[in-house]
C-alpha cells in the first residue's frame, strides 16, 4: 500500500469524540464565560453598574476609581470561573487576531504573591507597535503603542485566561487595528443617520448599526491535510485535477449533514455560546465538504467581535475532531468559494428598522430615503468598497460559483426599483407604496398560503437588498469584516450628511419639508442610478455596461487598493473623523505588503511541490513505461513490439512534455520573483507580483495545468499527494 493510501486510511478512521454536555438548555449557559450585564449587576456596586452601563449605551468616559471598581468585581468573577491570567485581546492588522497573557500575580511585600488586578491594567496596556504591521508609522526603535479597553464589547474568558477587548493605537495616536476605526465609523453613521431619521420621528436619539455575517468554510480530514504542504502552508490547494464528482448535482447543498461534522458543529456551537455567540443557523453549502454558521443579528461592534472569535474557536474546535477548518476564499479550484456575508442594517434606540417598509406615508417616505442615501454611498464610493474587500485570497473566489464578480452594483428587486423610478419622473409630492409580504397560494392540498417577500434574491449581486437590510456578499471568509463594514459606514455617513445639509438649506429658503425631502430625493435617485443592476452579473454584457456606467472594473488587486488614496476616499474618512490620510497611506502599505508576500509564499510552495514531489514521481512513473516497453521490445518482433508499446510510448512522451514545461516553468517563476523582490517600491512589487508571478499560480498558462494533467497519466498508488476526490468527500 502506498504512503498516500495510507494517509487516506487513517484519515477516514472515526476519530473519538469528546463533546462537553450542555447544562440543559442552550438558554441556560449562553455567556457562561462573558462578563454581561448579569455578572455586573452581581459583582458591581451598584452605582459602579450604573456608570457602567452609562459607558456602554451612550459613551460616557469611565474615571480610574470607577476602573478600579470595576475591575475588582471582574477579577472576583474570572477567578471563581477558574481564570488565572488576563490579556487585551485585539484586532491588529493581519487579519487575526493579538493577546499576551499576564498573570494575576503581585509582590505582597512579604515574599510571597497576591492575586492583583487594578483599573490601570483593565484600560490600558502597551503592546509592541513596531512589531505588528503598521505601514511604516511607527519604526522598529519606536516600539510604544497601546492597547485600550473597549467596555461596548463584553469582556469574556477562554481557557484560564480573561480576555479584553481592546482598541490597538500608536504613540501618536493613529489606529493600528480594525476596531479603532469601525467604532469611529458606527460613531459617524449614528450622527448622520439620527440626524435624518429626526425629519420623521424627531424623539429618536441615536442610530446604531446591526450585523448580521454567514461564515462559510471548509472541514478537511487532518491527516489529508498534513500530506498536502499547499494546504498546510497557504491555505489552498495549489493543484489537484477536479474530482469526477463534485458539486454538478446538487445534492451537498442543504443535505443531512454528515455524522462526523454534526458532532463537530454541535460541540463548536454549545463553546460558542458560551461565549456569547449567538449561533442560530447550520447547514451544508453548496461545495462537497463546505458549510456555513450563522448567528442571531447584533450590533456591528460585537458581532465582528463574535466573528473574530468563532474564527478561532473553530479552528481549534476542528482539530479535535479530526479536522482542519479552511477560512481560505478559494481551497479548491472548480467548486464553490468562501464567503462571509454581511448583512447590514440601520436601527434607532425605539427600535424602527430605518430599511424596512413602513406601513404609513410618512414611515414609507423615511423607508425610501435610507435606502437611497445608503445606495448614493455606494456608488460614490464603489471602488473603496471593492478595495475593502479585495486580497490575494478572495480575488479567486470573485466572479464565479456563485460569488459576486468584482463590480460592485446593488440589486434591488423589481418592486423598488419601479417605485424609485416613479419617484424620479414624479412631478407631484405623492408618495409612493410597496408592498409588503404578500401571500401566494399553491394549489397543493394541506399546504397554507406562503408569505412572498417583495425582492427575489441575487446571488451574483455584491450588495443586495433583501428585505429590512442590505447584503454585502463579496466579503471573503477569512477577512476581519471590519474592513467591509468601515468603509461602508463611512460611505453611507458622507451621504446622509449631505442629504441632510442639502434638505435642511431647502427648508431655510422656506420649502416645504415633504417637498424639499423629495426634490432632494429625485436629485440622488438620478445620480446613483448606476449603481443599480438587477440582472446577471457574471455576464460579458454586464461588464461592458457597467464600465459604461463609470463603475470601477479594475480586476488587479494592487491596482484597486489605489481606491483608498483617491481624494474623494481620503475627504470621506477625514470628514467623518474615520481615519486621516497618514492612516489610509499606512493601510495600503500594509495592504500591498501583505499581497505580495501571500503570492510569494504560494510562488515558493508551489516550485517546492513541483521539484520534490511531482517531477521525481512522474520521473519514477516515466521509468516504469520505458522498462515496460523495452520488455516488449526484448519479447516481440519489432512491427509488433511497435504496436504493443504504442500507448505506453505516447504516455512518455506526455510525460516528458509536461515535466519539461514545469520545469521550465518553476525555473522562470524563480527568476522572475527574484528579479522582483529588488523592486524597492512596495505598490510597484506588489503589482509586479500580481502581474508576472501570479499567472504561473492559475490561470490557463499556469504550472498548475501540467500538473493536474499528469495527475490523470502518473499510476494512482505512485501519485503521493491526496487527490481531491479523497480531501472533499467526507466519510
Amino acid at each position: 500500500m502506498s504512503l498516500r493510501f495510507k494517509v487516506v486510511e487513517e484519515a477516514f478512521k472515526k476519530h473519538p469524540l469528546e463533546i462537553q454536555n450542555p447544562e440543559k438548555r442552550p438558554s441556560e449557559y449562553f455567556a457562561k464565560y462573558v462578563f454581561n450585564q448579569k455578572k455586573m449587576w452581581k459583582y458591581l456596586p451598584v452605582e459602579i453598574y450604573e456608570k457602567l452601563r452609562e459607558a456602554i449605551e451612550e459613551g460616557t468616559p469611565l474615571d480610574m476609581p470607577t476602573a478600579d471598581e470595576i475591575a475588582k468585581g471582574m477579577k472576583r468573577w474570572a477567578m471563581e470561573m477558574g481564570a488565572t491570567h488576563i490579556t487585551h485581546w485585539f484586532q491588529p492588522l493581519t487579519e487575526g487576531t493579538a493577546e499576551k497573557h499576564d498573570a494575576f500575580v503581585e509582590h505582597d511585600g512579604k515574599g510571597g504573591m497576591i492575586e492583583n488586578f487594578s483599573g490601570k491594567l483593565l484600560v490600558q496596556q502597551e503592546p509592541d507597535a513596531s512589531s505588528f504591521p503598521n505601514g511604516g508609522i511607527r519604526s522598529t526603535f519606536e516600539a510604544r503603542g497601546y492597547s485600550a479597553w473597549d467596555p461596548a464589547s463584553p469582556v469574556f474568558i477562554v481557557g484560564d485566561t480573561l480576555m479584553i477587548p481592546t482598541v490597538f493605537i500608536s504613540y501618536t495616536g493613529e489606529s493600528l487595528d480594525y476596531k479603532a476605526p469601525l467604532k469611529k465609523s458606527l460613531a459617524a453613521v449614528d450622527k448622520a443617520a439620527t440626524n435624518v431619521v429626526k425629519l420623521f420621528n424627531p424623539e429618536v436619539t441615536s442610530v446604531s448599526t446591526n450585523l448580521g455575517w454567514e461564515q462559510e468554510y471548509f472541514l478537511v480530514d487532518e491527516g489529508l491535510y498534513a500530506a498536502r504542504p499547499d494546504l498546510l502552508l497557504t491555505g489552498r490547494t495549489l493543484m489537484g485535477h477536479e474530482s469526477s464528482k463534485n458539486q454538478q448535482m446538487d445534492d451537498h447543498y442543504f443535505g443531512a449533514i454528515p455524522e462526523r461534522v454534526a458532532e463537530f458543529m454541535k460541540d463548536l456551537e454549545i463553546q460558542a455560546l458560551e461565549l456569547g455567540i449567538p449561533c442560530k443557523t447550520r447547514h451544508n453549502e453548496a461545495a462537497p465538504n463546505q458549510f456555513e454558521l450563522a448567528p442571531i443579528y447584533e450590533e456591528c461592534n460585537l458581532a465582528i467581535d463574535h466573528n473574530m472569535l468563532l474564527m478561532s474557536l473553530m479552528r481549534k474546535v476542528a482539530r479535535k475532531h479530526g479536522f482542519r477548518c479552511l477560512l481560505h476564499e478559494k481551497p479548491f479550484a472548480g467548486i464553490n468559494g468562501s464567503g462571509k456575508h454581511n448583512n447590514w442594517s440601520l436601527v434607532t434606540n425605539n427600535g424602527i428598522l430605518l430599511h424596512a417598509p413602513g406601513k404609513t406615508p410618512e414611515e414609507h417616505l423615511r423607508f425610501i430615503t435610507f435606502v437611497v442615501q445608503t445606495l448614493v454611498g455606494v456608488y460614490r464610493h464603489n471602488g473603496v468598497l471593492k478595495a475593502s474587500i479585495m486580497s490575494a485570497t478572495n480575488a479567486p473566489r470573485l466572479g464565479a460559483c456563485e460569488a459576486p464578480p468584482a463590480i460592485i452594483s446593488s440589486f434591488l428587486g423589481s418592486q423598488i426599483s419601479e417605485m424609485l423610478d416613479k419617484i424620479e419622473r414624479s412631478t407631484t409630492n405623492d408618495l409612493f407604496k410597496l408592498e409588503g409580504k404578500h401571500g401566494m397560494r399553491l394549489d397543493v392540498p394541506q399546504i397554507p398560503e406562503l408569505s412572498v417577500d417583495n425582492t427575489d434574491r441575487n446571488r451574483t449581486s455584491p450588495f443586495a437588498f433583501t428585505g429590512n437590510r442590505f447584503e454585502f456578499r463579496a466579503t471573503g471568509s477569512s477577512a476581519n469584516p471590519a474592513s467591509a463594514m468601515i468603509a461602508l459606514n463611512g460611505a453611507v455617513a458622507e451621504a446622509l450628511t449631505n442629504f441632510n445639509e442639502r434638505v435642511n438649506e431647502r427648508i431655510t429658503k422656506g420649502e416645504e419639508k415633504l417637498s424639499a425631502i423629495l426634490e432632494v430625493l429625485r436629485e440622488d435617485i438620478k445620480l446613483c442610478r448606476p449603481i443599480h443592476f438587477d440582472g446577471n452579473g457574471y455576464s460579458d454584457e454586464w461588464r461592458e455596461e457597467a464600465k459604461r456606467r463609470g463603475l470601477d472594473c479594475e480586476g488587479s488587486t494592487p491596482l484597486v487598493y489605489d481606491r483608498y488614496l483617491d481624494e474623494s476616499t481620503v475627504a470621506m474618512f477625514e470628514k467623518t473623523n474615520i481615519m486621516t490620510r497618514a492612516e489610509l497611506e499606512a493601510r495600503n502599505e500594509i495592504k500591498w505588503e501583505t499581497y505580495f508576500k501571500k503570492v510569494q509564499i504560494e510562488s515558493r510552495v508551489l516550485g517546492d511541490i513541483c521539484m520534490n514531489h511531482i517531477i521525481p514521481v512522474a520521473t519514477k512513473y516515466q521509468s516504469v513505461l520505458v522498462d515496460n516497453i523495452l520488455k516488449i521490445q526484448s519479447c516481440f518482433p519489432a512491427e509488433r513490439a511497435t504496436e504493443l508499446t504504442a500507448y505506453n510510448v505516447g504516455l512518455v512522451e506526455k510525460i516528458n512534455m509536461h515535466a519539461h514545461l514545469i520545469v521550465t516553468k518553476v525555473n522562470e517563476m524563480v527568476e522572475t520573483r527574484k528579479r522582483i523582490n529588488r523592486i524597492t517600491d512596495i505598490r510597484e512589487r506588489a503589482i509586479a507580483y500580481h502581474d508576472e508571478v501570479a499567472p504561473y499560480i492559475d490561470g490557463p498558462q499556469s504550472i498548475r495545468q501540467h500538473i493536474d494533467e499528469l495527475e490523470l497519466i502518473v499510476e494512482d498508488d505512485m501519485w503521493t499527494l491526496p487527490k481531491y476526490r479523497e480531501l472533499l468527500f467526507i466519510r
